[in-house]
C-alpha cells in the first residue's frame, strides 16, 4: 500500500491541519452569507470532508475515512466555534489562513491519488480523483452556498491546477516506483509552491481564445 507515506501519528496529525484549515475557510464563507452557526458548521464540514468522502465513495474504501476517525470529524466542528466567536481575527489572518490551506491542498492531492492507484485506478482517474480530493470540498461548499464554484472563476488565482500537477507527480512516482515519503513530501511541496506562487503573482487559467472581455458576467471562470 503506498498511500500511507508517513508514519500514521505523522499522518494523522497532517490531516487532521488541513482538515481544520479547510473548515476554516468553510466556516467563513458562511460567515459572508449570513448563516447561522448550524450552516458554519455543515459548510465547515462539507469543505473539510468532502473531497475525500467523494474519493472513498468512488474507490469503494467505505465506510469513508472521515466516517471512521471521529478525530476527522470533530476537526471541522472546532473550527466552527473558531470562526463563530473569532471570525474578524481569522479574517485578519487570511494571509496565514491561504498558507496552510496551499499546504492542504498539497498533502490532500498527494493522499488522493496515492489511495486511488492503491484501490486499483489507472493512471488518469488516480491523479483525477487525487485532484478531487484536494478541491472538491471547495466546490460542494460553494454549490451549497450558491455560489459559482471557486476553481472555476477566472478572476480567482489557480487552485485545482497546482493540485493537478501535484497529482501528476505522484502518478508518475507511483509508476516508476518510487514513492516514499520523501518524494511525495516533494510532490506535495510542489503543489504548495506553486499555489503560493499563484496567489504572490495573481496566476489566472487562460480563457477562450480572442474572447472579448466586454460581458461582467464571464469575469469570473478558470481553474
Amino acid at each position: 500500500m503506498t498511500s500511507q507515506l508517513f508514519e500514521p501519528g505523522v499522518q494523522e496529525t497532517l490531516d487532521l491541519v488541513g482538515i481544520f484549515v479547510f473548515a476554516l475557510s468553510g466556516g467563513l464563507l458562511a460567515v459572508r452569507k449570513n448563516l447561522d452557526i448550524f450552516g458554519i458548521a455543515v459548510l465547515a464540514e462539507v469543505t473539510a470532508l468532502g473531497g475525500g468522502v467523494f474519493r472513498d465513495l468512488i474507490i469503494g474504501a467505505v465506510p469513508p475515512a472521515a466516517f471512521q476517525n471521529m478525530g476527522y470529524f470533530l476537526d471541522p466542528l472546532a473550527a466552527t466555534l473558531v470562526v463563530f466567536f473569532l471570525h474578524p481575527e481569522v479574517q485578519r489572518i487570511n494571509r496565514t489562513v491561504q498558507l496552510l490551506d496551499a499546504a492542504g491542498l498539497g498533502l490532500f492531492c498527494v493522499a488522493g491519488t496515492a489511495k486511488a492507484h492503491d484501490y486499483g485506478l489507472g493512471v488518469v482517474a488516480s491523479v483525477a480523483l487525487g485532484m478531487a480530493t484536494a478541491v472538491g470540498g471547495g466546490v460542494a461548499r460553494d454549490l451549497l452556498a450558491n455560489e459559482l464554484p471557486s476553481l472555476l472563476r477566472w478572476d480567482r488565482a489557480l487552485y485545482a491546477v497546482p493540485a493537478l500537477v501535484g497529482s501528476a507527480i505522484v502518478a508518475g512516482l507511483i509508476t516508476v516506483h518510487h514513492l516514499t515519503a520523501v518524494t511525495g513530501t516533494f510532490a506535495a511541496l510542489s503543489a504548495f509552491v506553486l499555489r503560493m506562487l499563484a496567489l504572490r503573482y495573481d496566476w489566472r487559467a487562460p480563457r477562450a481564445w480572442h474572447r472579448g472581455s466586454a460581458s461582467p458576467e464571464g469575469e469570473g471562470d478558470g481553474g
